[in-house]
């Protein structure tokens, strides 16, 4: 039972504690005052070209030059090295004026030069003018606006972001973790919210008792523990019990993905791990969670890189170093989750870096009923709803799909306009889940259907004979997701091994749709490819890793990948091999052989079953055991379904009034022609 944190204790976190997070760095923004500073710049950029375009001249030849001068149609001359430029008067009697009257003559030499003089002297003396020619007035014209163009980004770009990412300007910020500082108040989770793993919320909840009461474990000499590796399959609940506790822990907690610490600089996601634990130590007692480690927790020495830098080498070594860091009077946690626990280097998971492992398992029946009652509590359910049924007909599900169960039932109750999720809708949500989306609108060949109708028969009929395969829940010839039909089963009991019955009872179960199949059709069709594929696997599995073949004996002969390596190394010799392939080729024929002698044997009773599938689509174990009795079955078929669907909309609609009597008859009394 969690105490809340007796405000005496030194060691517990007030809310007036001085020590604090630094509050992360404030965005960029473009406020008003620096658009009207980019307005101004771009306003006097426009303006400088504006009036550069206006100063510029229009070139001449000498002799248009002096004419121009002689007919007293020149203000000024000004001679500039081998330019001459020439300002001419605003009338329209100057022929051929430029709009900024402003012409310029190039005197390539130097008797040239000295020639326009001297006739521009003869005819006035005032109007000449000589100025040295000086090259930086040009230079920083021609320079001017790039000048600004550089000066705006600047202004703009580094001055911003060296104020929020301090001294080192830009470069400052990649130095930054980009955790996310999560309370109570914002998650809304609590240990009242996981489900179905009992077990790791207890190894979980003695971390948030030791955050909060240290000094209770530390009185017999115990010493905190640096870390807690969550280890399961996806979906199992490790980032929702994480989540659950930054709710119940009174403590900072910081999250991070491990994909935030890899950046295109090399260094950044070292110093972002300093940077995270340099936080975190400021702020203890605190908790650091870290999602998907395996992005750069993987074992060291196995990059095929070609010699550069590994940037998720020094990353790794750097969380390495700052977990094995933590002083003893340190409290701070860190939790990391992964669901790829067997390619993390070990000098990661060691004890004295992540001392506790805990396994989030997928839920047993017990625990997927607990799951499905939490995310229940949030829809309407039928009061006739058995969750308990739905929870055994969903092995090996995790508690990410029973939430998405429970989300589909809904929906799909939704969409029929009922007041309350049904059972049914539970049903259909599962298999939609598992298998996809049933498409009942797709039209099939009458031969492709009878074809699937006698496959799905030759499963349904031997998984009723067989006495240790698991127990058929339903069979459907509707196609969903990929497949043209489906045969249900509802195991009884969560399994955790598979034992030599079990699984030749399965293969021979696998076996009988496409024994039926081609029976009834006289060919082999691609619809049985699932069924092959899960009968080779159980047969390599029995005998390289299960030991289940007599002439291989008790011996592990699956391939064992080692690191670095391309391809996994095989143990065994290429006779070896040989007996292997013939091993599992055995399995498979002594199946199939059974499967057939099955099927021979009961062919009126997969003939029947496959009749009532092409005419009913789908049937319900107890169905099926009517069929197997030899009974019939008396239920509305699909087309009846149907027509009374339609009749009861007919009749819900209003009826059109008759119309009037002398119209609506003939004198004979007959109803007149349409024509």
């Amino acid at each position: 039972m969690n105490e809340r944190p007796d405000p005496s204790n030194d060691s517990q976190r007030r809310d007036d504690d001085p020590r604090k997070t630094p509050p992360p760095p404030p965005p960029m923004r473009l406020n008003r005052g620096m658009f009207g500073w980019f307005l101004l710049i771009a306003l006097a950029i426009m303006l400088f070209v504006f009036l550069s375009s206006q100063n510029q001249a229009t070139e001449r030849s000498a002799y248009q030059l002096i004419s121009y001068a002689k007919n007293g149609q020149v203000e000024k001359v000004v001679f500039k090295g081998s330019r001459v430029e020439a300002k001419l008067k605003d009338s329209e009697d100057v022929a051929d004026r430029p709009a900024n009257g402003m012409i310029y003559v190039i005197a390539s030499s130097e008797p040239m030069q000295q020639r326009i003089t001297d006739e521009l002297w003869k005819i006035d003396p005032k109007l000449v003018k000589v100025e040295e020619e000086s090259m930086l007035v040009p230079i920083l014209i021609s320079l001017l606006p790039w000048l600004l163009i550089f000066g705006l980004i600047w202004f703009f770009v580094f001055r911003a972001m060296r104020g929020g990412g301090g001294g080192m300007g830009m470069l400052g910020q990649f130095g930054r973790s980009r955790h996310k500082l999560v309370n109570k108040e914002i998650t809304n989770v609590t240990l009242s919210d996981v489900a179905g793993i009992e077990e790791s919320k207890e190894e979980v909840g003695e971390i948030i008792e030791f955050l909060k009461n240290p000094k209770k474990f530390q009185r017999l000499g115990g010493r905190i523990p640096r870390g807690v590796l969550l280890i399961g399959e996806p979906g199992c609940g490790k980032t929702l019990l994480a989540k659950a506790v930054a709710g119940e822990a009174e403590v900072p907690f910081f999250s991070i993905s491990g994909s935030d610490f890899v950046e295109m600089f090399v260094g950044v996601g070292a110093s972002r791990v300093r940077d995270l634990f340099k936080q975190a130590k400021d702020s203890a007692p605190c908790i650091i969670f870290l999602d998907e480690i395996d992005a750069v927790g993987r074992r060291r020495g196995t990059g095929f890189t070609s010699g550069g830098h590994d940037e998720r080498e020094q990353t790794l070594n750097a969380i390495l170093v700052e977990m094995d860091g933590f002083d003893t009077s340190d409290q701070v946690i860190v939790i990391a989750a992964t669901n790829r626990a067997d390619v993390l280097d070990p000098a990661l998971t060691r004890p004295g870096r992540f001392d506790r492992t805990i396994q989030v398992p997928l839920p047993d029946l017990k625990g997927r009923l607990e799951i499905l009652r939490v995310h229940a509590k949030k829809i309407k359910l039928s009061p006739m709803v058995n969750m308990e049924r739905v929870a055994r007909g969903t092995p090996m599900f995790s508690g990410a799909d029973l939430a998405a169960i429970i989300n589909e039932a809904a929906i799909l109750a939704t969409l029929g306009n009922k007041d309350f999720v049904e059972q049914e809708d539970l049903e259909e949500a599962r298999d939609k889940v598992r298998f996809g989306r049933a498409y009942k609108s797709r039209k099939l060949e009458e031969e492709e259907r009878e074809g699937t109708a006698y496959h799905e028969a030759g499963h349904a009929v031997i998984q009723k004979l067989m006495e240790h395969a698991d127990p058929l829940h339903k069979v459907t010839i509707i196609p969903r997701g990929r497949s043209l039909g489906a045969t249900f089963s509802l195991p009884e009991k969560d399994r955790y091994g598979v034992g030599l019955n079990y699984l030749r009872d399965s293969m021979r179960v696998l076996c009988g749709g496409r024994i039926a199949e081609m029976k009834k059709t006289g060919d082999a069709t691609s619809g049985a490819a699932m069924d092959i594929h899960m009968v080779t696997g159980y047969a390599r599995h029995m005998v390289l890793e299960w030991g289940m073949s007599d002439r291989l004996g008790f011996v592990d002969y699956t391939p064992h990948e080692q690191p670095g390596a391309l391809m996994p190394e095989k143990s065994y010799s290429e006779q070896t091999a040989r007996l292997i392939d013939e091993e599992v080729k055995r399995l498979i024929d002594e199946a199939y052989r059974d499967a057939e002698k099955l099927v021979n044997e009961h062919w009126d009773t997969v003939e029947a079953m496959a009749q009532a599938l092409l005419k009913y689509e789908t049937l319900s174990a107890d169905e099926v055991d009517q069929i197997m009795k030899g009974k019939s079955l008396d239920k509305p078929t699909v087309s009846d379904l149907l027509d009374a669907e339609a009749e009861r909309d007919a009749k819900s609609k209003p009826a059109s009034p008759a119309p009037p009597t002398d119209l609506a008859k003939g004198d004979d009394g007959i109803l007149p022609s349409p024509a």
